[in-house]
């Protein structure tokens, strides 16, 4: 019989701390040898409740499925249809979230012109202006009203189809380095090349509601109340805030979670503030529908949208619309493997990169340097744009006739269960298996 008592005890398996994990040591290696924060680009990486975490229950007896080649399903939408003289009547209910040019090239920006329009919805400028090349190859452009009015122009705001005022946003406020300060961009936003930019937090010129009431009609009357007025808003405070949008006048709410993206801002925003797309759709849906306006006044919901399951999600819990940012540039090209080895040399990888602040983008989508701009072609990488927005599409419509329904917007709460109790309580719906909604009857 062996005698343990003569042996070294057998060793323990080394354990890292979940608290003090890989990441989170390297955070604190990289602040304490350079004494500043981190910045990056996209929205939040941390995993939250999101739509993966609901499901469909398909039609079968008690309701009956549509056919999927006679039987239509309709995806059209009408945005801006309270007080506009001419809202904005789209295919499709993805549109293109605002991103700037400064933060993307100018090939980019076409390129997100050329994909909306061959898909039948609209793109938005961001902060900095409108760009020739955008405004030449978007039919439907919506024009970003910015708390810094970098290259705000009232003539573009005529030549624009729709206005929005933002806000807020999923990662907000953001930035823009110095070394993407070319010299266009520098005179677009008339500040110093090479400078870096900061966009500011708040409006200057109103500090509340009846201010943004105020706003809201001076746009109006220098478009001749044709112009759809959209109001951003930073899931914060969903309810509230959409409430306080209705009140001023939107035509259109948009509600950005904090999955949605920035060019760049603090890691420590991006990751901390706000509350997820999910949690923030079914206050919003019941401000309008405490105030009658549901449908009235359209709501678009971004940050984190990927599929067409995520559209039909997002319209069942009572969205009239989505937009997408992150998603849109990989459909681009952003982080594509084929750039593997140079994203290696910048100390990353596919899939990873988020230091679009550099302006040293390998894809020439986040990037004002020429050599890397012409590395993306406008009309190919507008054509994926196309075929991404056209599956998503036929995604979103093969789940509505799986549940019944020949309109997108016919899908409801009712179709929907949740996996978890956080997404159950969120959304609003039952959780699988169970009639219970968490919250609902008080419990």
């Amino acid at each position: 019989m062996d005698d343990f008592s003569t042996k070294a005890p057998p060793p323990t398996t080394p354990r890292k701390s979940w608290t003090f994990s890989d990441d989170v040591n390297s955070d604190i290696r990289r602040a304490a040898a350079t004494g500043i924060y981190d910045i990056r680009g996209g929205g939040a990486k941390r995993r939250v409740p999101h739509f993966d975490d609901l499901l469909f229950l398909g039609a079968s007896i008690s309701r009956y499925p549509l056919e999927g080649y006679r039987e239509k399903c309709d995806t059209r939408v009408t945005l801006g249809t309270r007080f506009a003289k001419k809202p904005i009547e789209l295919d499709i209910p993805i549109t293109i979230a605002g991103m700037s040019f400064g933060a993307l090239s100018g090939p980019a920006k076409e390129a997100l012109g050329r994909g909306a329009t061959a898909a039948g919805t609209s793109t938005t400028t961001g902060d900095g202006g409108m760009t020739e090349e955008e405004r030449g190859h978007s039919k439907k452009l919506v024009y970003q009203y910015l708390p810094s009015r970098y290259g705000m122009n009232p003539d573009d705001l005529r030549r624009c189809d729709a206005i929005e005022i933002v806000v807020g946003q999923g990662a907000k406020p953001g930035m823009l380095l110095g070394q993407k300060i070319s010299d266009r961009v520098a005179e677009m936003r008339n500040l110093p090349k090479g400078i870096d930019q900061r966009s500011a937090c708040r409006h200057p010129d109103w500090t509340g509601p009846d201010d943004l009431e105020i706003k809201i009609l001076e746009l109006r009357e220098i478009t001749n109340w044709e112009k759809p007025i959209y109001i951003k808003i930073g899931g914060a405070r969903p309810y509230f805030d959409t409430t306080l949008a209705i009140k001023a006048g939107a035509d259109v709410v948009v509600l950005d979670g904090m999955q949605g993206g920035t060019a760049a801002t603090q890691d420590v925003f991006i990751e901390n503030v706000g509350q997820p797309t999910l949690a923030c759709i079914r206050p919003a849906v019941q401000a309008l529908q405490d105030m009658g306006m549901h449908r009235q006044v359209q709501l678009v919901i971004s940050g984190g949208i990927r599929t067409g399951a995520d559209v039909a999600k997002a319209l069942a819990l009572g969205a009239d619309a989505v937009s997408i940012g992150t998603a849109a540039l990989i459909a681009l090209g952003d982080n594509d493997p084929r750039w593997e080895a140079e994203y290696n040399r910048l100390g990353t990888t596919a899939g990873a990169y988020d230091d679009w602040q550099e302006g040293r983008d390998p894809a020439g989508i986040t990037t004002q340097d020429p050599e890397l701009m012409a590395r993306l072609d406008p009309i190919a990488a507008g054509r994926r744009l196309r075929n991404y927005l056209n599956v998503m599409t036929l995604e979103a419509q093969t789940i509505a006739r799986a549940c019944g329904k020949n309109h997108l917007h016919n899908l409801e709460p009712e179709d929907l269960c949740a996996l978890t109790i956080e997404a159950a309580a969120m959304a609003g719906v039952p959780l699988a298996g169970t009639d219970w909604v968490p919250g609902a009857k008080g419990f």
